[in-house]
């Protein structure tokens, strides 16, 4: 918000108005290139996987699991009109196939990175946690990919070189 509209809010009796301005942070977790020693080629966003499927919460699971079939993806993320996350629908509820919404199949609220997070930290913790894969969305929600554990690895070690 303009400082304009900020003082205006407050002339009117709002007692806690910000002016907020977007700064190099959020320039990142919105995957914008970063430049420098720790560029964009360091950070998770450089080396997801875009081809990542999508569908919408009111498609049926069973048509999701047969693109899905054909696609050989084991995974799909739950997006709205503007590839908003609102869910994942996993292994689980793929084998189930039941008859359905992906709302309802899905895990709503999947754990999400940034693209502007390092690949060193996302690496060990995909480790850590045991993870094959991180989604990674902007600070609006919005999907942009999925970072594998195996493609984090070897984007790492390509780094090291």
């Amino acid at each position: 918000m303009s400082p304009r509209a900020a003082s205006r809010l407050e002339s009117l009796g709002f007692e806690q108005v910000y002016d907020y301005v977007a700064g190099k942070a959020d320039w990142g977790s919105a995957g914008l290139p970063l430049e420098g020693t720790n560029g964009s080629e360091t950070r998770a966003g450089a080396h997801v996987r875009t081809d990542v499927p999508t569908c919408q919460p009111g498609d049926r699971l069973q048509d999701v699991c047969e693109q899905l079939d054909e696609s050989g993806w084991d995974t799909c993320f739950v997006v709205d009109q503007r590839r908003v996350v609102l869910g994942r629908i996993g292994r689980r509820a793929i084998g189930g196939r039941e008859d359905v919404f992906a709302e309802e199949a899905m895990a709503p609220g999947p754990s999400t990175i940034r693209p502007s997070a390092r690949l060193e930290a996302m690496v060990e913790r995909m480790q850590r946690q045991t993870l094959t894969n991180l989604p990674v969305t902007t600070s609006d929600g919005r999907l942009v990919g999925l970072l594998s554990l195996r493609d984090a690895e070897e984007a790492r070690r390509g780094l090291a070189d």
